[in-house]
């Protein structure tokens, strides 16, 4: 009995590694915010030395003091490194609009710095959402009166449901004030006290109100009007524009000089990462916290707009014209926001209330140079509306199974995390082998056959041998 049932184990590999993922997943929501973690770590005794020790070492490697480099100080700081790693504050986050943001952002980047040594804007610091997709996006349509299709300008009527709202009347009251008041006869507002006011309006208001005015859809007969009040959301006069562009390179220098806006931004490139594998297009597959992280970027130096044209199309204050040597780095910079399938396709079907996918968040993506996506295939590589995907099953390029796309993000994870993802779910040919349920759904049906099969073999054994004497 003992080797049949030691025999089906072995036969169920991936059992083990799948209840391991969702235990991370649950996992996710439990970590401490860096304050805690912070305080948590300096009230014992032995955490507060290797913190301490840890800084001191990079301290020291960043001044090139020769202290650090002696064989006993090496030693001392590998072994500070090592106990930080394993320590609550190695996987502390931050929530947007928290009581203490700044100085949680703070000491993210310290700790993130210190062990991974660079100031690469590749992860966010900010907890993930963790919320169904379907839910933000089913309030779309609470939102506009009438579908995108229609003659009706949604904008509008976002704005009047605004109103009618008392949180959202009282913080967009609160940023219309500061955008729109003349300071002086070359300032047309105080951009500072504007920014502040639009962070705590997305910060604050819940998303139906907040994204119904800033991510509504516009009619394809007439989007004069409509797509210049979504343009003027957020007073851009004042938020957005300047005199003068200044180079997207400088911009994003600037910004990283700023806690709170260097992880707005940090969190939009990660949440926001464009896949062309994924149905969806986006990496990790979620609208959410794609939009989420967008809005989060309203009212910082990086502000991004619609610009004046017809469609979804967005970009910061800036261009490229004077990046010299780096004007590819800038331009691809720029393209993240411009050409980027990702946030099109998540503020489109959130205009047109469509929840395109129902996939799971996936959890976040350790530290790690992201890499570039995989050339784009059929038609977006000759140019296509990706975008046009979201309009309806008709419009989709199911010629290959879906399995393929969803299997193909799955590998993209693969790539990016270095993560050892089950293979057997993308075998060739099972279009059945990945379902739209959640992670513990995934498992149910397995541990379901574990339990039948073990079922099998000791009822088996009791018609033909009997329970062997242990």
């Amino acid at each position: 009995m003992i080797l049949t049932t030691f025999a089906i184990l072995l036969s169920f590999p991936d059992l083990a590694s799948t209840l391991k993922g969702v235990d991370a997943r649950a996992g996710a929501s439990a970590r401490l915010d860096c304050v805690k973690a912070n305080e948590q770590c300096l009230k014992e005794a032995t955490c507060s030395t290797k913190y301490r020790t840890m800084r001191q070492c990079v301290a020291g490697r960043q001044s090139g003091a020769s202290a650090v480099t002696a064989p006993e100080a090496q030693g001392e700081c590998r072994s500070a490194m090592e106990a930080m790693k394993q320590n609550p504050l190695n996987r502390c986050r931050c929530r947007r609009g928290m009581k203490k943001e700044k100085n949680c952002l703070r000491i993210f980047w310290s700790i993130y710095q210190s062990l991974q040594g660079n100031d690469l804007l590749e992860y966010s610091p900010y907890e993930p959402v963790n919320s169904r997709l379907s839910d933000i996006f089913r309030l779309a349509p609470i939102i506009a009166a009438e579908p995108a299709s229609a003659r009706e300008n949604n904008c509008l009527n976002a704005a009047k449901a605004c109103n009618l709202n008392d949180t959202c009347k009282k913080y967009r009251s609160a940023y219309i004030t500061p955008c729109t008041t003349r300071v002086s006869a070359s300032e047309v507002c105080n951009k500072r006290k504007c920014h502040k006011a639009l962070r705590h309006f997305f910060d604050k208001v819940p998303t139906k109100y907040s994204y119904g005015m800033l991510f509504c859809s516009c009619p394809a007969g007439d989007q004069t009007a409509c797509a210049e009040r979504r343009r003027q959301t957020i007073v851009p006069a004042c938020s957005y524009e300047d005199k003068d562009k200044a180079n997207c390179l400088s911009l994003q220098n600037a910004c990283k000089t700023n806690y709170i806006c260097k992880s707005r931004l940090a969190d939009f490139m990660s949440s926001c990462q464009p896949e062309a594998r994924s149905i969806s297009g986006c990496l990790r597959e979620n609208y959410a916290d794609c939009l989420l992280a967008y809005s989060g970027l309203i009212g910082t130096v990086i502000t991004p707009n619609y610009e004046r044209s017809l469609g979804i199309s967005l970009s910061p204050w800036c261009d490229c014209s004077s990046s010299g040597n780096n004007k590819p780095e800038c331009d691809k910079f720029v393209e993240f926001f411009t050409n980027n399938r990702c946030l099109r396709n998540a503020i489109q079907a959130f205009g047109n209330g469509t929840d395109v996918g129902v996939w799971q968040p996936q959890p976040p993506v350790e530290p790690t140079l992201v890499l570039p996506s995989a050339a784009r295939r059929g038609k977006d590589a000759s140019g296509g509306n990706a975008a046009d995907a979201l309009a309806g099953p008709s419009k989709l390029d199911l010629d290959n199974d879906l399995s393929y796309h969803i299997c193909g993000t799955l590998q993209a994870q693969k790539l990016v995390s270095n993560r050892t993802d089950d293979s057997t779910l993308c075998a060739a040919g099972d279009s059945n082998a990945i379902t739209r349920n959640s992670p513990a759904e995934l498992v149910r049906p397995r541990v379901w056959s574990l339990f039948l099969a073990l079922a099998l073999a000791f009822s088996l054994t009791l018609r033909f041998g009997g329970v062997p004497t242990l």
